[in-house]
């Protein structure tokens, strides 16, 4: 698990030197902010955040660094170097957004050992050495830990919903070794739907979750293609949006032409709540990725929602 971001200068880089590490500490409260030394123990991975704030830079190209320096180790530290006061806090919180999936945030809903089973669970459905399964089972942890960002006190339901959203590609996509297009049809993302919800109800009863809890989270599943009036259905579709941009938008255009690109990028931009959209701003994004969401951002007359990164 990620518990920790180190600094070389942290007397004055610090939280007490404030540039915003309040904001830091809001968005994820479980990590903390401390001195190289207090990394004693952790496998400390070094981080060159000038390298981040390239504007040529695509953060795509450190996934395999940092994910896979979090399963050699049970507890990870990430030190960051090479940036100083707001610039400094504006990664941090970048870098954080894009690798939430590892710091496992959990609430009272989730801290009890029912979670546990589904968590472990939910990851003995993946084969993590295909590529396409590792990558839904990192969405899938990312969208987890975008919910609960988003509603702290997200009941059990939502949160095993916002986890197994996508679990019916292991049956139909688990072989395929890249990224590839998503149903375009309403009926193909129903079916999509029915099914996962079919397989996270059978997982939750193999665990133990009581009947409402199940019913629950097989209607949130069910539904997930369907916008509506429901507010645990809106939370995963921001949720699962959000996921998109902030962890998956650099592979995607990676494998798909450009006309397909912008199309996934303008659908999923329209799923978010208007609300959510300030959320963009605390990402790093592919520069494909960035002329593609504000040339959508624009076409909406929203052109303040997502600022280009400033140098």
């Amino acid at each position: 698990m990620l518990r920790q971001l180190l600094l070389s200068d942290f007397g004055t880089e610090g939280p007490a030197a404030g540039n915003g590490w309040a904001l830091v500490h809001a968005e994820f409260p479980t990590v903390v902010v401390g001195p190289l030394l207090a990394g004693r123990g952790a496998h400390v991975l070094r981080l060159d955040v000038s390298e981040w704030g390239s504007l040529a830079f695509d953060p795509f190209d450190w996934d395999g660094r940092v994910f896979g320096a979090a399963e050699r180790c049970e507890r990870l530290a990430l030190h960051l170097e090479g940036a100083r006061g707001e610039a400094l806090v504006i990664a941090a919180l970048e870098i954080l957004t894009r690798y939430q999936g590892l710091v496992g945030r959990r609430n009272e809903a989730s801290s009890a050992r029912l979670f546990d089973r589904v968590l472990a669970r939910h990851r003995a459905l993946h084969d993590l050495g295909l590529p396409r399964v590792r990558a839904d089972y990192q969405h899938a942890l990312d969208a987890w830990q975008w919910a609960l960002r988003l509603r702290p006190d997200a009941d059990l339901a939502v949160q095993a919903a916002a986890l197994f959203h996508d679990v019916e590609r292991l049956l139909t996509e688990a072989d395929r070794g890249v990224e590839h297009p998503a149903p375009d049809s309403q009926a193909g993302k129903d079916a999509h739907a029915a099914r996962g919800a079919e397989l996270t109800c059978q997982v939750l009863e193999e665990v133990g979750a009581d009947e409402p809890t199940c019913r629950r989270v097989k209607e949130l599943v069910a539904r997930h293609e369907h916008p509506s009036g429901d507010a645990d259905l809106a939370l995963i579709d921001d949720a699962d949006a959000l996921s998109f941009f902030s962890l998956n938008a650099s592979g995607f255009i990676r494998y798909f032409d450009p006309e397909h690109s912008r199309r996934k990028v303008a659908n999923t931009l329209a799923r978010l709540r208007p609300e959510q959209l300030r959320r963009l701003a605390q990402m790093r994004l592919a520069p494909g990725v960035r002329n593609l969401l504000d040339a959508q951002l624009s076409a909406i007359h929203e052109p303040r929602a997502c600022q280009p990164r400033m140098g």
